[in-house]
This record gives structure tokens, sequence and C-alpha cells, in this order.
């Protein structure tokens, strides 16, 4: 493990220190730990640190970090098991009431209720917080229009897209201003520009209203417009400060390397092959790495691997800070195969899927429509995906994705145009086009009430699988998404990345010639989208065919080719490099993807605006 640089060393696990009035919010030395059925389960120990006054901190970590749990504790829902939270020197369970009210607290689901209005919502809320009648009306005048969502107060909550509904729940806890704001993933879902703006109301809210905020997020470049930020990692913090002390313990150790040919796939394993190599990511026009030594050191060993490529410094990122903190040369080597693709894999995964007769695309979508009453949701898209392509579909809350996707698994009908799979015409039969298709949706498939093992073993029986062929195909899934840890866990309380990997898992056990993948990644830590993302291009590498969508815009950069939908209809497509090209502009001659896809979708929205 690399250790944290000074000035910001981490407390040592279970030593508090002494109880800090002046702080918004104190962890001194707390532990916590909860039964799962006959086992104990630590998910803090000796957890330390501050929430400074008027201040805005991130906590961020891998799953099981605890992340959730400290903010549970602050919000005074659980008791610790020893050491002490204090919200402004008070106790959150046993203060006053005026203590209790002075927290805001908003869950990862928060509970908007669906067959309500905004405004009743509102009105719910400010009930069960006592806001008085008098203050309800300028108060909700002001968070409706700092969320945006003023034209929609008659509108029930259900219908509205994911990005609205992250600003009505939101609105609902701050119909009373706190002076504590606790935040458990509160962009987890939602698209850039839905992103931008709930920040765009955080940061408004802790300006105006003097609150100190704490929130738990997945997306590190969220964290790099923190005060703070709290890398937790199996119940302690491995370190806490500024965005840029933090950033500091990689200055020197990171670099860009850009190919001049070959493949940025094959180029991503032979790097993360070489001894000292951390971390390999795709970041716009080249492969971002992260060193455990002096960068420079590894550039001629680079130029050797990879000739004619490209190398040289690059700016480090808080990113490459938090998983270099959380990776290790050894924990790579127990994760990556010598060749750095992902683990070793059982033989009933290694099969190679069979070769086309010809280079027919797999999925052709042709003037694809589909209306729900008077409402066009999707609006005569077209394109093509060919086999062992890893292809994107990209665009805001309520583009069309997940319907395009129901219409491509035949789950739902196309109103018009021709959809075919695997070289099936989804409108003649689309059973058989399931049969070659594995589906990961937005929301798990899997069963709440059965252990990881029972969902693996139903889905591979409704697959058709049986005797030893299921065994196998079990035996990798517990292995090759490392299940094995929780296999009789309930898998409706597993932590949302483990949820996420069984989805996968239950998707994959008839070993599918397609894979749609609806948001897989959204509100994982950046070790498990890697390893997503290695598993992704290792299925593409064997011949199989992915269509993916993500709000994480920079992964974008691992597709072979991308579509950005906005208002049901496609805006741009192409490769990574051309859809960042189609948005450059003199002030903006190099844009990032997540830049790129600003620029389209607003511009898309001007023209929607103007006329058809």
């Amino acid at each position: 493990m690399i250790a944290p640089a000074p000035p910001r060393a981490a407390i040592e696990p279970g030593a508090p220190t002494a109880p800090d009035a002046g702080a918004a919010l104190a962890f001194d030395g707390v532990s916590k730990s909860f039964r799962r059925g006959r086992s104990t389960v630590t998910a803090l120990r000796g957890m330390n640190f501050r929430v400074p006054p008027q201040t805005v901190t991130g906590l961020v970590g891998p799953d099981g970090a605890g992340k959730t749990t400290i903010i549970r504790l602050a919000a005074g829902l659980l008791g610790v098991d020893g050491g002490a939270v204090t919200v402004f020197g008070a106790d959150p369970r046993k203060g006053s009431d005026a203590v209790r009210a002075s927290i805001g607290y908003m869950p990862q689901r928060f509970g908007l209720y669906e067959d309500l209005t905004v405004n009743e919502n509102l009105q719910l809320y400010g009930d069960l917080q006592g806001v008085p009648s008098n203050q309800r009306a300028d108060r909700y005048e002001r968070l409706m229009t700092m969320t945006g969502l003023a034209p929609f107060l008659d509108r029930r909550a259900g219908r509205l897209s994911g990005g609205m509904k992250q600003k009505l729940g939101l609105a609902c806890t701050l119909v009373r201003s706190p002076r504590l704001l606790l935040l458990d993933e509160p962009t987890a879902g939602v698209d850039p520009v839905s992103r931008r703006d709930l920040w765009d109301i955080i940061q408004r809210i802790m300006r105006d209203e003097n609150v100190s905020v704490l929130l738990s997020t997945a997306y590190i470049d969220e964290a790099e417009r923190c005060d703070q930020v709290v890398v937790a990692h199996e119940g302690v913090a491995l370190a806490t400060g500024a965005p840029q002390e933090l950033t500091s313990d990689v200055a020197g150790r990171t670099l860009a390397v850009r190919l001049t040919t070959g493949s940025r796939r094959t180029a991503q394993r032979q790097l993360s092959a070489i001894s000292g190599v951390v971390d390999v990511s795709t970041l716009a026009d080249s492969l971002h790495v992260v060193t455990n030594r002096e960068a420079a050191s590894l550039m001629t060993t680079i130029g050797d691997r990879l000739p004619g490529a490209r190398v040289a410094p690059a700016t480090p990122r808080l990113e490459d800070a938090v998983v270099s903190m959380l990776t290790s040369e050894d924990r790579a080597a127990e994760t990556d195969g010598a060749d750095g693709s992902a683990q070793s894999e059982s033989p009933a995964s290694d099969a190679k899927l069979p070769t086309p007769a010809s280079d027919e695309p797999v999925i052709v979508v042709e003037k694809a429509t589909r209306k729900f009453g008077s409402f066009v949701a999707v609006n005569e898209i077209s394109f093509e995906v060919r086999r062992g392509e890893v292809f994107g579909l990209l665009g805001a809350n309520g583009a069309g994705k997940t319907t395009t996707f129901r219409m491509l698994c035949g789950l739902l009908p196309a109103t018009s145009g021709r959809l075919r799979v695997a070289g099936i015409d989804l409108r003649s039969a689309s059973a058989a086009a399931r049969a070659r298709i594995g589906y990961v949706s937005q929301h798990f498939a899997f069963y709440g009430e059965l252990s990881v093992f029972q969902n693996l073993r139903f889905f591979a029986s409704a697959y058709g699988l049986r005797g030893k062929r299921r065994a196998q195909r079990i035996a990798w899934a517990l292995d090759e998404f490392d299940l094995a840890s929780v296999r009789s866990a309930v898998s409706g309380s597993l932590p949302l990345g483990f949820g996420r990997r069984l989805a996968m898992a239950c998707a994959l056990m008839h070993d599918p010639d397609v894979l749609f993948l609806d948001e897989p990644t959204s509100g994982v830590d950046p070790l498990t989208r890697r390893r997503f993302w290695r598993r992704i291009t290792a299925m593409a590498d064997r011949g199989m065919t992915v269509l993916v969508t993500t709000h994480h815009v920079e992964e974008a950069e691992y597709c072979d080719h991308l579509v950005l939908m906005v208002a049901g209809r496609l805006a741009q497509s192409g490769t990574p490099e051309e859809v960042r090209a189609s948005a450059s502009t003199p002030e903006t001659p190099s844009p990032t993807m997540d830049e790129a896809f600003l620029s389209i979708v607003k511009a898309s929205q001007g023209r929607k605006a103007d006329g058809p």
C-alpha cells in the first residue's frame, strides 16, 4: 500500500481524539459492526476525520469502505459500537431536538412519492420536517428556481427523469435549511448535465446559507470540487486533505502514452503488465499511466514495449492519487493475469465465440421509433454494430437510451422501423434473439430475497444449463466476479458494487453472443469501474458484441464507436476521436469527452428550441 504523504497523514485507527465542538461533524475512533447471518461484518474500525464548518467534504472509497455507514451514523440513524460521533459538539442520537433538526439527510434511494406531484412531495416533506406554513412559499419558490423544477410543479414525481428526481429529492431534503447536509451518492445514475446542476445547487446552498456538507461520491472528478476529501478503505480513513494535497502524492508519477499504431486495448494490457505500473486508463487521445515510482524511469521500458509510442509526463489527477492509495502491485497481481487482462478464467468462459460467415453487422437499427401515446421516446434512429465491437450509447436522462435497449432486447416492440440482433428480426422472432442476448439493466434484475448462489443457480437453470455445465458456469461466476465471499449473502443486502457484479454474472451465465449493459458502472468506485471495463474489453476481444450506456462520459473512450442521443434522436456518432473533434471550437480546440458531450447536448437542445 502506498502510504499517504504529509502533511495530512491519517490518524491511527482506534485512537480517538478530543471532541471538537468547533467542527460541524467529528468522527473520533468510531467502530461499527453488523451481523450478517451467523457472521459479523466490521464496517468501521477506528474512523477519524473532521468536517470543518461551511465546507464541502467529499467521501470516496471502494464498496465496503464504510461510506454509507458513516453518513447514517452522522444522521443519527445508527449508534456507534465504540468512539464518538458529534454534530456541532453534540451526539446526534442523544442531543436535543435542535441538534437533530440541524441535520439534512438524503440517502441513496430517496423516498419520493411517485404518485404525488412535485408540489405535493414538497408539501409532504414540509409537514414531516415541521416547516411553518408561513415560511413555505418563499422557501419552495427558491428551491424550485434553483433546481429548475418550477415549470413541473404539477407533474407526478414518477414521470420525472432520473436527474429531475434527484433534484426533487435534494429540494425535499432542503425544505428546512439544515446546518449540516449529508448526501449519500447524490449524483449516482444521473447524466453529466444533471450532475453539474446538482453541484451548482449544493455549492450555492453552502455559500448562501452557511451549510456544512458531507457527501459520498463515486465520481472522483466531483471530489476535486470539494474543499476536503476523505479516502476511506476497509473502515478507516487512509487520508484526509484538500484535493491538491492528495494529488501531490502522485506528482512525477504519471505519464501520457500516445499510440501511433496498434490497438489501445492491447497496449493497455501491455502497459499494465510492466512492473511499477499501478494503473492504466484511457483518457482522450492517450493512455494515462500511474506508477509507484518516478515515472521517468519507466519511459524507456514503455518505449520498448510499444515501439513508436510517444511518452511524456502527464498532469496528475485526484483520481490517480485515490487509485494509487487503493491499489498495490500485489493486489493488481491477484486481479490481473500475466498479460494484464482479467484474472484467469475457467475453461467454460474461454471458449471462442463462432466466427461469423461474413462481415455483416451483428446489430442493425434502421429508423427505429417508439411512441408511448403521443410521446415519442425514440425517433427514427439508425446505427450498426459489428462483432467484437464495444459500442457506446450516450445521452442525458430521458434521451431514449433505455427504451432503445429494451427494444433491442426484445422486451419492448418498436412502433416502426427495423431492428435485427444476431441475424434475427425482432419483429418476428424476439424470443429466439433473447436466447443469444445478455442484458444488465439499470435496476438489478436478480431476486433480492435469494442468496447470491441461489440467484446464479436460478439464472443458469433459466438459460437451460444443467449438470456439469451449470456447475462450471456458477463456479466461473463466483471466481470471475469475486462473489465467493458473499455467496451465502442475501442479494438485496449487497453493497452497490457487489450488486453490479452479480447482475452481470447472471446475464453472462449462458455465454451470450451479444451483451447489453445499461449503466453497468453507475455509482461504483474507480477500481470497480476499471475491473468492469477490463472484463468488457476482454469479452469483446473474444468476439462478443457489447452495447453499453454510461453516464461516466469519460468511459466512452473505451468504446470503438458511439452515438450520442438527445430527446430521442441521434445527435452525433463516430469513434470517440470523431465525436470529440465534432465539438472542437477555437476556444476549446481539444475538448475532453465530457466537454464534447455538454457542447453537443446544448447545441442539439438549441436546435430543438429553434424549430424542427
